[in-house]
């Protein structure tokens, strides 16, 4: 069973567990004691709690923090030989506990890996992982660029880039991973290599969505994208104009005529009743209110911040949407149909599905509790997954002549008493939106990785073949399953 985060330990387990982490420590310790940080220090301390959900707060052993790939290099080398069990921050806004944290084992944060640089003609960017994708968007506002990242801004890089990355972008340029023309890469053996489309082709490819299962990514080199000032913003209508609302919702994922366009539909619910609220995104500098946004603003809004701004400027205004430092869950599912009348009538099972659960988590968890909840909804479709396929495709397993409309829950509360109740909610809420969305023959088992929960499969939606292939490709470059076995987090292809 492929899991994304560690399982409770058994106290025989977790007395070999701490014994493995005071090997690990001692190891690094003993030839790279100057980025090893014991529990004692501020560096800890600060990199212990930088995490964007409190979900993911845990006690590593020690904290390394390398300067650079080379220097990360020798540390896989250290850990390996010693056989201890470590985790690996990027950006950190992963949510699953024990994603990219570990308790009594060796935390790798990426922050000091913080290159930032264009090639000399501009047309790629070189990102370290330390990096957010506000960092990268503030960076090239200077240059009048942007890149296919996050459409949030406090979203970390490598996470992202290794999960496919749904973006601004995609029905110009396919997925944010299929735009990384260059992926520096410590492997399992601590050599450092170049994968791109001429060297590593077949680790270039896993990497498009493949997640940790096959190294380090120490950069990632990009194609920039030009980019004065963009319309977007968004668009919030009341709870009796909801069913209007998903009919423009499935009005535009049946037909994206225009490929400079991208929408987050979603349903908030608010006490008793809900709104409607979209993300907006337009690429133009000069246009405002396109033809195929017409079913979404033709209804009255109660609020909008539609206008033209920077995609740096757009970015902290949708990640003002969401709250650090609590206790946060997303879950991920999809439909794929091909009509309007089928897509709209999967977006409603899934939106009625849902409404349905809510009393049950009323019931348990104060209102004042709960700072969102939300049900979006992300159209892909033909202009996206032919933007992906020009650049070489990636390991997703999408079919162009399809329509995908991947749905993310998302649930953030405050206080960890709730944990397990909210947890408990959303599993029985996933079951019973999938199963009704099989029973309407709608049902497609692609989970996109960036909004998974911890109890979902990735892999299998990605296809048997190219499952299979990422296990042959794993295999090669990992033969004794480091990122499987010692590295317990994450999405797993075993």
């Amino acid at each position: 069973m492929r899991i994304a985060s560690l399982l409770p330990l058994t106290a025989a387990a977790t007395t070999a567990a701490a014994t493995a982490t005071s090997a690990g420590c001692k190891t690094l310790n003993k030839s790279l004691s100057s980025a090893v940080f014991a529990p004692s220090s501020t560096v800890y301390q600060y990199e212990a709690q930088n995490f964007w959900s409190n979900t993911e707060i845990m006690s590593p052993g020690c904290v390394f923090r390398p300067q650079s790939a080379e220097e990360l290099s020798q540390g896989v080398k250290a850990l390996v030989k010693a056989e201890a069990q470590f985790a690996v921050r990027g950006g950190g806004h992963m949510g699953i506990r024990g994603s990219n944290n570990i308790d009594n084992g060796v935390l790798i944060v990426m922050s000091n890996l913080t290159t930032l640089e264009l090639s000399d003609d501009q047309s790629v960017v070189s990102v370290g992982p330390a990096y957010r994708w506000a960092d990268v968007y503030d960076y090239l506002e200077t240059y009048d660029l942007a890149v296919a990242g996050g459409r949030l801004g406090p979203v970390g890089v490598p996470g992202l880039l290794l999960a496919g990355g749904i973006n601004f972008y995609g029905n110009q340029v396919g997925f944010g991973c299929d735009t990384v023309i260059n992926y520096e890469v410590v492997l399992a053996n601590g050599t450092i290599v170049q994968a791109n489309a001429t060297s590593h082709s077949d680790l270039f490819w896993a990497l498009k969505g493949g997640s940790s299962n096959f190294g380090l990514v120490t950069r990632f080199d990009m194609e920039t994208i030009p980019s004065t000032q963009v319309w977007a913003g968004t668009y919030t209508v009341s709870a009796e104009y909801i069913d209007r609302f998903l009919e423009a919702s499935a009005t535009y994922a049946a037909n994206i005529s225009d490929p400079k366009t991208h929408i987050v539909p979603a349903v908030v619910p608010e006490g008793n009743t809900s709104v409607g609220s979209v993300i907006m995104f337009y690429d133009s500098a000069t246009e405002s209110y396109p033809e195929i946004f017409k079913p979404f603003t033709d209804i009255p809004a109660v609020s909008s911040t539609l206008g033209f701004k920077t995609l740096a400027e757009f970015a902290a205004e949708t990640g003002a949407l969401v709250t650090p430092h609590i206790n946060d869950i997303f879950v991920a599912g999809t439909i794929k149909a091909t009509t309007y009348d089928d897509l709209y009538r999967g977006i409603s099972i899934i939106n009625s599905t849902f409404a349905a659960q809510l009393p049950s988590l009323y019931a348990k968890i104060p209102t004042a509790n709960i700072s969102i909840i939300e049900l979006d909804w992300q159209p892909i479709g033909a202009s996206w997954l032919e933007a992906s396929e020009s650049r070489g495709g990636n390991a997703l397993g999408l079919d162009k002549d399809q329509v995908y409309l991947c749905y993310a829950e998302v649930v953030e509360w405050i206080g960890s008493e709730y944990d397990e109740i909210v947890g408990d909610w959303v599993v029985e809420t996933t079951y019973k939106i999938n199963n009704a969305t099989q029973e309407a023959g709608l049902y497609d088992s692609f989970n996109y990785m960036g909004d998974a929960a911890w109890f979902q499969d990735i892999f299998d939606g990605y296809g048997q073949e190219n499952l299979a292939k990422l296990q042959t490709i794993a295999q090669k470059y990992d033969p004794h399953s480091v990122w499987q076995v010692l590295m317990p987090g994450g999405y797993k292809i075993f």
